[in-house]
């Protein structure tokens, strides 16, 4: 009896192993663990951001949730990002990358990647905002999606369900003007917008994959 309990507990641990390392052999990690906002840091209008049956609901006045958690310390130059959203009617939101933490306001530092389908915003998701803004509709409200954002060394890439919307190279930062001269690629964490109290979004699967520096 006692052997074969062993013998269970070994298979079981050689398993789990064997899916540990699967997992770490693609290299996709998880940022949100869909039941609390742990590893994330919200500044004013907390209350925009909540967990509707695992996922990331935003609804509310502005407001931004920074990843604040271990994965890399949250300081990513180059990466794959992706997320899972769906946006209800009207909705307009975003995610940010290279940014940082900031209590209140709109982020400062860092690039803006739209999530909008309908809203009255014509920059439509996928825009690379106020840099490459998208006007094509790819994707309809009310249905999940996949973001993907790629950065490797000053290039930019934007996927929607696999569709590439955004091919970028930043080499036009002296030309800038406004609040887009200091939005520039260096290195940063990820947030997600709320925008208005009327932008109802829904992310999940929130994931990154370091590449290297």
């Amino acid at each position: 009896m006692k052997r074969t309990l062993v013998t269970l507990c070994m298979a079981l641990f050689l398993g789990a192993g064997l899916q540990i390392s699967a997992v770490a052999q693609d290299g996709w990690i998880s940022l949100f663990n869909g039941k609390n906002f742990d590893g994330w840091k919200i500044g004013a209008n907390a209350s925009s951001f909540t967990i509707v049956d695992g996922n990331i609901q935003v609804a509310g006045p502005r407001a931004h949730l920074f990843y604040d958690g271990p994965v890399k310390n949250h300081m990513f130059k180059n990466f794959e990002f992706k997320a899972t959203v769906m946006t209800k009617p009207g909705a307009n939101s975003g995610i940010f990358i290279h940014t940082a933490y900031q209590e209140d306001g709109w982020p400062s530092q860092g690039y803006e990647v739209q999530v909008n389908q309908s809203h009255t915003d014509y920059k439509r998701t996928g825009s690379l905002y106020n840099v490459v803004d998208v006007k094509e509709t790819y994707v309809k409200d009310n249905e999940w999606y996949t973001e993907y954002i790629k950065v490797e060394g000053k290039h930019i890439t934007i996927k929607i369900n696999d569709k590439v919307v955004v091919d970028y190279e930043e080499s036009d930062v002296d030309k800038r003007e406004g609040d887009m001269k200091n939005k520039f690629l260096k290195a940063g964490t990820f947030a997600l917008q709320a925008h208005d109290p009327k932008s109802v979004v829904l992310y999940k699967d929130i994931m990154v994959r370091p590449l290297t520096e």
